[in-house]
């Protein structure tokens, strides 16, 4: 889920249109934040909770005024993002405006006495969302796959170096005892910019496969991406090339270690995840297997565009909304693709997507209740950066085709974000044709993009379901590693 992905921060607050959506979709944000106001202080801070279906997500908004304006950051709490940083904030005509380019949000709100009441909009996917001065108790939900300390195998929190990159990464490294040598697997995140835990959605899907694989034999290494959790790094300027040389630090750091099997380490990778591991996985030969969790071998302008359709069915979208939406998509992504220069790409985007809002036929396309121009320069903060360029230009078969090491690549049939028939058969051909004959594929029933067991499969439906990770998938991804290190 590539796109979907991308907001992994705040990954699946809304579904994100794509993979390229973390929930989807999850990166590329942009909030925006409109308030009205009558001599009454904007400054401070701004609690509230997301309702969002089964999974209540609390957002905290930090405003502080200086002689140069207003700045803001946003926390997500729950998902353990803090401080994330507001690229623009503005106050004029009682209105406020902030914009996070690193996702795709929007919120518009009035200022009521001491309440902003407005909606939350992503995607064309809205949710009502009152702020306040009190602080939200976020209501508890149940996932009973979550693990419980203390744990019945050896965990122990970890940091290694990317030297290129001069960042430090965060992680924890589970072993199933405390003496002895283990193959280890390291876990790599979709897209967005996520914790060790893959947190989305108010499940903790790394965690739960972590705590599985470890209690049989199997140990695991997962860790925050750069500039999320207590990694550090800037997550937003970052492609797919950067994550995969992250995961090659992570080798490294691995290689030091003694209880580590220094010939059993291979990678598990998740939607963007799995396109990362085939890529580490050509250039270094301390990979012994990989795992492709809905991980692609479509190029990502045709997924991108498969991925939107299928959602917008789910969601409920009329024929007409799905037509002129995958119209204007499509259109987007062509542009991306055939651009050289971000900055002139946002000014082809805005022309263009302007001109659709003046046109008839696309007034179905920018939601009710949101403000237009906002709702473009979402979108446009979305297509317009380099790691969406990055992934819409990337075809993974060309690198699958140089994969030489065992193969486990597994999609859920209800999957929206990366359709398993046609994803698997990619990837199938890809491997076929680099000779490559050490490969498993499978298509799990009934689970969705996360391998949850699903009803439709729509990204709506992940926060609702209580199953964090489906234990058949489970099953599947151990027996086969234990196969691979024998």
């Amino acid at each position: 889920m590539l796109s979907w992905n991308r907001s992994k921060t705040l990954e699946m607050l809304i579904q994100k249109p794509t993979v390229m959506i973390k929930g989807t979709l999850t990166t590329l944000l942009t909030f925006v934040i409109v308030f009205t106001s009558v001599a009454q202080d904007i400054t401070g801070q701004w609690n509230g909770l997301l309702e969002i279906p089964g999974n209540p997500l609390r957002l905290v908004l930090h405003i502080v005024e200086s002689d140069t304006g207003y700045t803001s950051t946003l926390d997500s709490p729950d998902q353990g993002a803090l401080g994330i940083p507001v690229n623009s904030t503005s106050f004029e005509d009682s209105k406020l405006n902030i914009a996070i380019t690193a996702l795709g949000l929007v919120y518009t709100a009035n200022l009521k006495g001491e309440k902003l009441e407005g909606t939350f909009t992503q995607g064309g996917f809205s949710l009502p969302l009152e702020l306040s001065r009190e602080a939200i108790e976020k209501p508890k939900v149940n996932r009973p796959q979550e693990p419980k300390e203390p744990y019945s195998y050896y965990s122990e929190e970890v940091n290694f170096s990317n030297t290129s990159a001069e960042i430090v990464l965060a992680g924890t490294l589970t072993l199933p005892k405390a003496t002895g040598t283990y193959p280890v697997v390291i876990m790599i995140t979709g897209s967005g910019p996520q914790n060790r835990n893959e947190e989305l959605a108010g499940h903790k899907p790394f965690l739960v496969i972590s705590d599985y694989l470890t209690k049989n034999g199997i140990g695991v290494l997962r860790y925050d991406d750069r500039g999320a959790g207590e990694s550090t790094g800037d997550f937003t300027t970052a492609t797919s090339v950067d994550f995969a040389s992250d995961v090659q630090s992570a080798i490294a750091y691995l290689k030091t270690r003694k209880k580590v099997d220094k010939h059993n380490i291979g990678l598990i990778g998740h939607s963007e995840g799995g396109i990362i591991a085939p890529m580490v996985a050509v250039q270094s030969k301390d990979v012994k297997f990989i795992v492709l969790m809905a991980g692609t071998g479509i190029p990502g302008s045709e997924l991108l565009s498969i991925q939107g359709r299928l959602i917008a069915k789910a969601m409920g979208k009329s024929d007409v909304e799905i037509k002129k939406s995958a119209e204007i998509r499509d259109k987007m992504i062509s542009m991306a693709v055939a651009s050289d220069n971000i900055q002139t790409l946002k000014d082809d985007l805005n022309t263009y997507l302007v001109a659709e809002t003046q046109n008839e036929e696309s007034s179905t396309w920018v939601p009710e209740s949101v403000d237009t121009e906002q709702f473009i320069k979402a979108q446009i903060d979305f297509m317009a950066t380099p790691w969406m360029v990055y992934l819409l230009r990337h075809d993974p078969a060309n690198v699958l085709e140089k994969v030489n090491c065992p193969v486990l690549a597994i999609n859920g049939d209800k999957d929206l974000q990366v359709p398993a028939k046609e994803n698997l058969e990619a990837i199938a051909k890809a491997l076929k044709k680099g000779g490559n004959k050490n490969v498993t594929l499978k298509m799990l029933p009934g689970l969705n993009h996360l391998f949850q067991e699903s009803e439709t499969g729509s990204p709506t439906e992940y926060a609702a379901i209580e199953q964090t990770f489906s234990p058949m998938a489970l099953k599947e991804i151990s027996n086969w590693i234990l196969q691979q290190v024998e």
